[in-house]
């Protein structure tokens, strides 16, 4: 089976007006996705890691002809921002330049602003339910979600198993999806984690990641990590930022505001590939997370927005999972549930103090959808369809 990717046509739009950074996890499909941009006898895809491509990188002998050039791993070359600024400026109206990397790539790109106003930037995640059904919708900022009278819920269960990563949702098998991750984690760290930074305590970090999978939906405890490996706060805190940099994990923020004492520090931690995640419960809510983290991603890359993903935690120890924002203000917020018909009373506690105009809680085991009070309880597959 083989999906055409949501970012496709954004990025042949943009190619249009400028060079394109595509940036994500490893795996996730960014090469795949580039190269179907290769259309003309002309185009080219070149990667830093081959040392023919190198040569031939270096020595820019682009064609005469209009082209799409493709640059793979170019953010290991030490001087690649300035050297790809000469070459867009000396051959952007002709040369379609689209400039692929992982992490690293990501964060070189936000290190430095000679590039600015010379790219669009894309982050691209794995499969949703929306982008293998084909059934998102355009959503627009601060407005209500409408949803469809019919949906398909039978992919959800594949998802939730197998993960958003192409390889192993396409092979629908479990020993391939054992044998791929621990080959990607064995990449991850040899490869990705040395190329960013000399850590010295290689395998310590590696049993932080391990750890981070048993703390998934929980407000994250430096403190309690720090502990659990015997390392000092510093390198913990060191090695969360790599491992974010990286596309191995991401924080959500708690929200905070005058009308309720919030929790102001403590981010909650959720994992790229969910699959990774042991215990069901808090696989669903990352599986939700990487939905709606996808969907923030998608409304400020391509549309412009500013987009916020929190989740919402006071003194007393109310808890709701996720709050959207649009321009710092609340949007909808959603609440996790494996099942059940009882609204977590959080959610219309939430509602009233911040005015949250939308309350959605989901359900991965269901299909009864039906109101109690401002909150919508329905299907997690119907509310997560219409997302890209």
């Amino acid at each position: 089976m083989k999906l055409s990717r949501y970012l496709e046509l954004f990025i042949e739009n943009d190619l249009a007006e400028k060079m394109v950074f595509l940036s994500g996890p490893r795996q996730v499909g960014k090469t795949t996705l580039a190269k179907t941009f290769l259309k003309k006898e002309g185009d080219g895809y070149y990667n830093w890691d081959r040392r023919e491509d190198r040569k031939k990188i270096l020595s820019a002998f682009w064609p005469a002809t209009p082209a799409t050039i493709i640059l793979d791993e170019l953010h290991k070359y030490q001087r690649w921002k300035s050297w790809i600024k000469g070459e867009y400026d000396t051959h952007g109206r002709r040369i379609r330049f689209l400039i692929t990397g992982s992490a690293r790539l990501d964060v070189y790109r936000r290190g430095g602003d000679s590039l600015q106003g010379r790219y669009h930037a894309h982050r691209l995640h794995g499969f949703s339910i929306g982008e293998i059904l084909k059934t998102s919708q355009t959503l627009v900022p601060g407005k209500p979600i409408e949803f469809p009278d019919h949906y398909d819920q039978n992919i959800i269960p594949s998802l939730f198993r197998f993960g958003p990563f192409p390889e192993p949702f396409l092979k629908q098998n479990e020993r391939s999806l054992r044998r791929w991750r621990r080959e990607r984690l064995d990449r991850f760290f040899r490869e990705d984690v040395r190329e960013l930074e000399n850590i010295r305590d290689l395998s310590s970090m590696e049993l932080l990641a391990e750890l981070l999978e048993g703390r998934i939906g929980s407000p994250l405890s430096l403190q309690s990590l720090r502990e659990d490996l015997e390392v000092s706060h510093r390198a913990v805190t060191h090695w969360m930022e790599i491992l974010e940099r990286l596309y191995y994990c991401y924080k959500v923020s708690p929200f905070t505001h005058k009308a309720y004492r919030s929790l102001k520090k403590a981010s909650k931690v959720y994992l790229w590939d969910w699959s990774a995640v042991p215990e069901e419960g808090s696989r669903f809510e990352n599986l939700v997370a990487g939905h709606l983290l996808k969907f923030k991603h998608a409304l400020e890359d391509q549309e412009g927005y500013r987009i916020g993903l929190h989740y919402l935690r006071d003194a007393d120890k109310r808890e709701v999972d996720f709050l959207m924002t649009f321009d710092h203000k609340p949007w909808f917020a959603v609440e996790c549930k494996k099942g059940g018909r009882t609204v977590n009373p959080a959610l219309k506690y939430f509602g009233e103090r911040l005015k949250i105009p939308y309350l959605y809680q989901l359900v991965l085991e269901g299909k009864e959808d039906f109101l109690d009070g401002q909150v919508r309880v329905l299907p997690a597959a119907k509310f997560l369809s219409v997302l890209p």
